[in-house]
């Protein structure tokens, strides 16, 4: 009797935890179409009316949910902005594309070729990311926190294009007279939302023109031409 009694509490145990496990992951599920639904709601929103003029509030009405849900998730407008901002950079595909690109620069040998692929993900990534920096930029001249969210997604590209310049240095890829700080500036110069802008936006270039002129551009600044040796020999 007690045999039976204790398997008829583990067949209860066991059929309870795949529906708590179930209920736990469609939550998970449920919270990631939420939080995708404001920030896709709160980018169209700012982008077609402008920082000052979204409100949280708008933004919730819109994305159907509650102005608690919002602050709770992301902090207020910066959070949301800065969330807008790092969605960007994922790019289209499943995996994030700062992460395709350091894979890429492990496995390719060729410097030319690293940047040609850095101009193609800047191609991906640039039509989600730098209209919200655009944004940002616009709304720092009078607000404070955007202001403050200037300078850190400012300070954390030109930390990624000093990783990416570091990279190529330390192979000995780039021309004799190039220094890594100023490989990095270049980099960042490039990767800039201005240059985006000027040529995307109001000349309307391609993004396949706009790729191919950001790796030519840093190719012929950084590498060495044909009768050029390169700062030292890869390692």
């Amino acid at each position: 009797m007690v045999s039976n009694g204790y398997s008829t509490m583990e067949r209860k145990s066991t059929d309870v935890k795949p529906k708590r496990s179930y209920d736990s992951s469609r939550r998970r599920q449920q919270a990631r179409r939420a939080w995708g639904t404001v920030l896709d709601t709160a980018q169209r929103l700012l982008l077609t009316n402008g920082f000052s003029a979204t409100t949280i509030a708008s933004i919730a009405e819109e994305a159907d949910v509650s102005v608690e849900t919002i602050y709770k998730a992301f902090g207020g407008k910066r959070g949301l902005v800065r969330a807008i901002w790092d969605q960007g950079l994922d790019g289209a595909g499943p995996t994030p594309a700062w992460r395709r690109s350091d894979e890429m620069q492990m496995l390719e040998a060729d410097p030319r070729q690293v940047i040609e692929s850095w101009g193609t993900l800047a191609a991906e990534v640039a039509p989600r990311a730098i209209p919200i920096l655009l944004l940002i930029h616009a709304a720092a001249a009078t607000d404070p926190e955007m202001a403050a969210l200037q300078q850190e997604v400012d300070d954390a590209r030109l930390a990624r294009m000093e990783n990416n310049a570091r990279h190529l240095y330390d192979r000995g890829a780039f021309r004799h007279d190039i220094t890594l700080e100023h490989a990095r500036d270049v980099m960042w110069s490039y990767s800039s939302p201005e240059l985006y802008e000027l040529l995307v936006l109001r000349r309307r270039w391609p993004l396949e023109r706009y790729s191919r002129f950001i790796a030519d551009g840093m190719i012929g600044s950084l590498l060495p031409g044909p009768d050029e040796a390169p700062l030292a020999e890869p390692q």
